[in-house]
């Protein structure tokens, strides 16, 4: 949750955006210049004052809640420390994975065998680890960034790697809507940056529409699972038959 503090950061910005001095904001309060600066040194102010201030500053609290949103930097990756402990617990993991897909509590109560006390718990877990913010009725907000990733040889892709990739590729890649691509060549590291480019975007527009998806009714949307993946490499079962350079 947003912190006074927050508040009052997120205040004194806007002042300065609005070019309101202490001692201006002070005549309109009807206070003293040095009460002024004391209660923002102090960095604790009561509703009451910030409705007073934001009054001043011609605002409301849900345009001041979205600025202190907007000045939070969002988390591109985990800690390690943090990824273990979501890979630790397999519920808090599932959890994880719904939360960065954006379902609700509901949802997921609705899909997968938790208790509503259950989910509520890992959704407070997920806020602690700094994955989310937990709001009032069990909304949140992600913390994380679009471009959010598991560590490439962290805790929770090796995870992956272990359970869970066999399991996915077994898979015929056959029906509707589904299919499997398998494309070797050789390109310039220039272009192979772009096309990487190119993927990440291809990503995004999936979590897009997953997310404009939402307003649709259950019986109309399926689960699917894109994974993208593009790396210098061969086959192990050809490497022996490879020529090494002269």
């Amino acid at each position: 949750m947003s912190t006074t503090l927050d508040l009052v950061v997120a205040l004194k910005a806007e002042l300065r955006r609005a070019g309101i001095t202490y001692a201006a904001l002070a005549g309109e309060l009807g206070l003293a210049e040095s009460s002024v600066k004391r209660i923002f040194a102090k960095g604790d102010m009561p509703l009451s004052r910030i409705d007073e201030v934001l009054r001043v500053l011609k605002m409301d609290f849900a345009e001041l809640a979205a600025r202190v949103v907007q000045a939070q930097p969002l988390r591109k990756e985990l800690t390690l420390e943090q990824e273990r402990a979501v890979v630790a617990d397999r519920k808090l993991l599932l959890m994880a994975i719904s939360v960065l897909s954006q379902w609700s509590a509901e949802q997921v109560v609705a899909t997968y065998r938790f208790s509503e006390a259950e989910a509520v718990a890992y959704l407070v877990a997920l806020d602690r680890l700094g994955v989310i913010e937990l709001r009032p009725l069990n909304r949140y907000r992600l913390k994380v960034d679009k471009t959010f990733r598991w560590r490439a040889d962290g805790p929770v892709m090796t995870y992956f790697r272990k359970n869970v990739i066999g399991d996915y590729f077994a898979g015929g890649f056959d029906g509707e809507g589904e299919a499997l691509m398998l494309v070797h060549g050789q390109v310039s590291r220039t272009n192979a940056a772009l096309i990487v480019e190119r993927l990440q975007r291809l990503g995004q527009d999936f979590a897009t529409q997953h997310v404009a998806d939402q307003r649709l009714p259950a019986e109309r949307k399926e689960a699917y699972t894109l994974v993208l993946g593009m790396r210098s490499w061969l086959f192990a079962a050809f490497r022996d038959l490879k020529r090494q350079p002269g």
